[in-house]
Formats: C-alpha cells, structure tokens, sequence
C-alpha cells in the first residue's frame, strides 16, 4: 500500500506507521509504502494523523503511450473491484515526456473499464466525479504506470470536525505533522497565539489524548469495495483502548472575534473544549505562563493573508518572545526570509516544508534569559540538529583554471616592467593610435582633439531647461490659439 503525504513530512508518516505495525515500510518522495492486511489497511485510514489518501496498487506496468496504457487495463479482471451498477472516477498523476495531458489518460483508463463491462456483460458502470463508489488512481512517472484503488475517497485532512473556516486556513494533516515534528505528544502546556480557526489546538488535543483522527469522518471509499469486512471496520471504529488522559492545557489567541467565534464552533464540533482554552487576545499583550510551554503557530506570510506592516509584525513577535517567553521553546511556521529576519532570534531547528504550493520553513527557536554567549558558557546547546550549508573549510575547494598572472591559486609577483608599461594614466605606452586600432569609425576623432566641432555648435542660451521648456509650452499655446 502507499500513503501519500505532503513533502517534508513523510519520515513523522513513517513513525505513524511503524507505531501502528506496518511492515516493508519505505520512504519516497510524498509518500511512504508499506504491506500489511486488510486491518492495518482501514487502521491506516483511520488512525493516520499526516497522510492524505491510501491507494492500494492493483497493476504496475510500462506503457509509451494512452493506447498501451488502455490495453494494459483492459485486461485486469474488473470484476473483482467493480460492478456495473457501481459508479467510478479516475485520477491521473502524471510526470513524462510521452504523456502530455493527465486527463486524456484517466480518460482512456475510462474507456478501457466501460468497454471490458459492456463486451462482458453489455452494460457498463456511471462515471461520477463527485462521491464515487470505487475510486481509481493512476500514477504515471515517465514509463512506469501504476493503477491502485484509492481505499480513502474524500481527501484524509477532512476530519469532519470543521464547521467553519477562516481565509487561509491551515491544512489539518500539516498542522498535526508540523505538532509531531517538534516532538510533543502533551507534555507540557501548548500556545498558539494566532489560532485562526483553531486548526493547531485541535489537532494537539486529539495527538495529547491519542484520538484518531478517523472518528469524525463519515465515510470512507473502500466500504463500497466488493471484499468490505464491516466487522472488522466496527472493531476498529470501536477500539478505544489506546486513547489517554491530559493533565495540561491548551490555549489558542487571536485577536479577530470572528476566528475566535469560529475557533469556539470547531473545538466544540472535536470535542476537546476541556483541553483546549480560547481567548480573544493580540500576539501584543502576550504574557510569561506560569507553566512550562511550548509555543506552535501559524502567521501571516503575506501570500493568502495581508497584513498591513508584517515585517512590523514579525519584529513584534521576535520581542514577545524574547520578554515573555523565556526558559521555553517556540515553533514558528513562515514563508519569507525577511520576516525570519526581523525575529532577531537564531533558530536552533529549520525543516522545510510545504503549505499548499508556498517552501516555507519550520523552524524552533529556544528562548533563553540574556545574552547568546552567556547561555552557551552555561553548558546549553542550541543547535542540536540545524539544518546549515556546509561550512567554508568543508566546501569543494576551488579550481585552477590556468588564468594569466595565476599558478597554484597565487598571484603573478609583481614586476617592474609592469610599471613601465602602465603608467598612472592608465594607458600603455606602446598602445596603437585609436584610427589604428578602431579603422572602422573613419573620421571620428578621440573626443576633445578637435576644437572646431565645439565652435560650430549652436551657443547655449542664458535661459535654464526649466525656463526654456515652460516658453516652449507657452509659445504652443498661442500657435493653438
């Protein structure tokens, strides 16, 4: 099976995984695969916190065109997977130079499965784009072709907890891998002062109680397949024993009444309104807990959402941080480096990661009382894992190229013979006449050598260009006149 993941989080995917008793678990690129039973395939559904579908392959084949590509479906026994009473879809994912179009390829994976059921049997299933019953994906990486059912249908980040939602809201999968990632799993105390909808608190709620995220959604596409085990699906559903209790809290600020009122209708849809504490409150009045905390959040970038003076913004934050959240650690989630910058903090931690189609980077910042070198000379350490370029010592050193005036990456001595052929003025002595060296401009002659071109020019005027161009435009006026 593959389950398919935002870019940066496949590895906390993988953790999910191991924990839940996967096996032959690899990781690609937006995806991890992985083998197990029918079980761990619902559970997978159900229990993943950072995976958006899981596909189960049912073909891999090699195809150099749509029409190799028709034929190779055509010939799997559909019968197991579908009926002709049933409705499909087809998503195409295409990365080749042979296929240019993804939707003429789901069309011909199309047109291969209707004509395999009306030469079988003259009746040939609905296409329906919206709800499905059996849902096909077909993922095309130059010649290699797989074709897997997709046992998610809706998109996995749609828990079902959601009433509302603001302008940009963050993805659910990310904001729960962007929680794993830093290692809590309910600690300690967790802030997110700019909340929005509450996307963050919730998640963290749901990852400190060790509540499956699956529990709110009210369906999923492999209950239509042909070998559904409803039995084992209600066991599954029903399995409560891994949840736990949470003796922290959770705080989510923001300073619009509107998010807030929308934060308050999703933590109650999650029921997790006892862990999860909501106040409308700016980033500004922001004060030191009382508990250890850690700080995760989310702010404006400037791309979806606009602020009026978000390197303002960034700088405020920077200076919250410093003054009232010493002893603790924060996670901040952005897209430009200049807002980065205007923290004044150094990161200790960067992970890139995708939101949507922005590179933005996570990045961890330990907040400490005074200077940078005072809590060095403490013995603490700041960058356990910081992602950095490669020092200048390390870097490839650079090449001889063989350069005049250069050998062993060292300058030519200099020679006396060089001042003498370059004077101050800059010119060589033995440096040909410019009619010898340029023939090709005629009669031009170096500027300033003849004086009787100057003497032929118009004499300037006493008047200035300001005076001389408000004449001109009144002389224009009276010629209109």
């Amino acid at each position: 099976m593959i389950a398919k993941t935002f870019q940066g989080l496949e590895e906390v995917l993988a953790q999910e995984l191991t924990s839940l008793g996967a096996n032959d678990i690899q990781i690609g690129r937006r995806m991890v695969s992985f083998t197990g039973d029918k079980a761990m395939l619902y559970r997978a559904n159900f229990c993943l916190r950072t995976a958006i579908r899981i596909l189960k392959p049912i073909k891999h084949f090699t195809a150099q065109d749509a029409d190799e590509v028709y034929e190779a479906v055509k010939a799997i026994r559909w019968e197991d997977y579908l009926d002709s009473d049933k409705s499909f879809a087809v998503d195409a994912v295409v990365f080749s130079e042979d296929f240019r179009h993804s939707k003429f390829v789901s069309y011909r994976v199309k047109d291969a499965i209707a004509d395999y059921f009306r030469e079988k049997t003259g009746k040939r299933p609905s296409v329906r784009l919206n709800n499905p019953d059996v849902l096909l994906n077909i993922h095309i990486a130059q010649t290699d072709c797989t074709l897997s059912l997709d046992s998610s249908g809706e998109s996995l980040h749609r828990r079902g907890y959601r009433q509302e939602a603001v302008e940009a809201p963050l993805n659910e999968v990310l904001a729960a891998g962007m929680i794993l990632l830093t290692g809590w799993h309910g600690e300690c105390d967790l802030i997110d002062p700019m909340c929005g909808s509450g996307t963050i608190p919730i998640e963290a709620a749901l990852i400190a109680r060790n509540i499956a995220p699956g529990v709110f959604r009210k369906g999923y596409a492999f209950e239509q397949w042909n070998d559904f085990d409803a039995a084992l699906f209600e066991s599954i559903y029903n399995d409560d024993s891994q949840e736990r209790e949470f003796t922290h809290k959770i705080y989510g600020y923001d300073n619009s009444p509107k998010a807030n009122e929308i934060a308050t209708h999703n933590v109650k849809a999650a029921g997790v309104t006892k862990d999860v504490v909501l106040k409308l409150q700016p980033f500004q009045q922001f004060e030191q807990p009382e508990e250890k905390s850690i700080i995760i959040t989310n702010p404006p970038y400037g791309e979806r959402i606009s602020a009026d003076d978000l390197l303002g913004l960034y700088g405020m934050i920077g200076e919250r941080l410093k003054h009232a959240f010493s002893g603790n650690t924060a996670w901040i989630l952005s897209y430009r480096d200049e807002c980065f910058d205007q923290i004044g903090l150094k990161a200790s931690q960067r992970i890139p990661l995708y939101n949507g189609a922005l590179e933005c980077e996570f990045r961890e910042y330990e907040i400490f009382k005074g200077t940078y070198k005072g809590f060095r000379e403490d013995g603490e350490k700041l960058d356990k894992r910081e992602w950095r370029p490669a020092r200048r010592e390390e870097r490839r050193p650079r090449k001889d190229y063989g350069f005049r005036g250069k050998k062993d990456n060292e300058r030519r001595p200099r020679r006396e013979e060089d001042d003498e052929r370059r004077p101050k003025n800059g010119f060589r002595k033995d440096a040909k006449p410019f009619r010898e060296h340029r023939p090709d401009h005629g009669s031009r002659r170096p500027y300033g050598s003849d004086r009787s071109r100057r003497e032929e020019r118009r004499p300037r005027s006493g008047e200035s260009y300001p005076e001389r161009k408000r004449r001109e435009a009144r002389e224009g006026k009276l010629k209109k006149q």
